[in-house]
C-alpha cells in the first residue's frame, strides 16, 4: 500500500479557474495573496505577477491553474489546518485586487482538514 495522498491546501472551483484562465489570457501571469490586513478585509487578492512583493515571512500555498497562491506567514499559523477555497463572487473586488470578471470578485470559503488530512500535512 503505498503514502496516502497529501490534501491541498488551497484549491479553486471551477469559477475561479475559469476566472483565472480568463484573466491570465488577458493580461499574462497573476499571483494571489491571503490578505489579513485590517485594510482589505481577509479576501484573497489577485495581482499581475511582479505587481505585488512577496515576504521572507510569507508561505507558497499551492498553484492554482498557472497562478501562485501566498499567504501571510502569520494567517498560515491561525489557518494551517484549514484547506482555503477560491471561488468567485458578486460584487467589486475591494482593495487593490483584481476583479474575477465584470461586477465579481474573488473570494475565499474554507474547510478544516480531518484527523486523516491533518496527518499528511504534519511534516509540509
Amino acid at each position: 500500500m503505498g503514502e496516502p495522498a497529501v490534501v491541498p491546501r488551497v484549491v479553486a472551483t471551477p469559477a475561479a479557474l475559469a476566472a483565472i484562465g480568463h484573466l491570465v489570457a488577458e493580461r499574462g501571469p497573476l499571483m494571489f495573496f491571503q490578505s489579513g490586513g485590517c485594510c482589505d478585509g481577509s479576501l484573497p487578492m489577485c495581482f499581475e505577477d511582479g505587481e505585488f512583493r512577496v515576504g521572507d515571512r510569507d508561505v507558497l500555498l499551492g498553484t492554482l491553474g498557472s497562478s501562485p497562491f501566498y499567504i501571510d506567514g502569520r494567517q498560515y499559523e491561525v489557518w494551517k489546518h484549514t484547506q482555503l477555497i477560491l471561488d468567485v463572487g458578486d460584487g467589486e473586488p475591494e482593495g487593490f485586487s483584481l476583479p474575477a470578471a465584470d461586477g465579481k470578485h474573488f473570494v475565499i470559503r474554507s474547510r478544516v482538514f480531518d484527523p486523516e488530512e491533518l496527518a499528511t500535512l504534519a511534516d509540509r
